[in-house]
């Protein structure tokens, strides 16, 4: 018979036997809550020290996404609203019809610490809204630096006109 003393029991798949059954009945509530604790803290530690650029699940879903940009540039200013989604830590949203003026996509992986490059590639709907005035059906596109949480994101257009681009989790 294996000897087990009252000690914090390491937790993992190969501890769920008999005898540590017999070692939480003999040992009480409290050692089994810390051998627990630690089994779980050993888990956030292994996530933790995943590398940045590792892909990552906890952002996946849909989000609500707006993006919004001012007045600039003789270009009058507008805001849209639509869904993107996240699957294993890669960010695609589209608006409108692909190949029609007034569509637009962004793309790009969020990395576990929830930092993302996104790009945005579309076409002019209107030339009054374009820097420029350019014509409708104009192709475009620009980078987005982004900043997420499990429940928020925020990013800014890095180049050309002032835009920001705020998205939503939803339940």
């Amino acid at each position: 018979m294996v000897s087990m003393s009252c000690r914090v029991m390491p937790m993992n798949a190969s501890t769920v036997r008999p005898q540590f059954r017999r070692w939480a009945s003999r040992c009480g509530a409290a050692a089994l809550v810390l051998s627990l604790l630690g089994a779980t803290m050993d888990r956030a530690s292994a996530e933790d020290s995943a590398p940045a650029d590792a892909p990552t699940t906890r952002f996946d879903g849909v989000w609500q996404t707006t993006l919004s940009c001012p007045n600039s540039h003789g270009a009058l200013g507008y805001s849209f609203r639509f869904p993107s989604i996240v699957k294993a830590g890669v960010l695609h949203g589209e608006k409108g019809n692909r190949g029609e003026p007034g569509w637009l996509q962004v793309d790009g992986s969020i990395s576990a610490d929830g930092k993302a490059t996104l790009y945005v590639d579309g076409l002019v709907g209107a030339a009054d809204f374009a820097v420029g005035r350019r014509p409708a059906g104009t192709g475009y596109g620009y980078h987005i630096a982004a900043a997420f949480t499990v429940a928020e994101g925020e990013g800014h257009r890095t180049e050309g006109r002032e835009c920001s681009v705020v998205w939503k989790r939803q339940q």
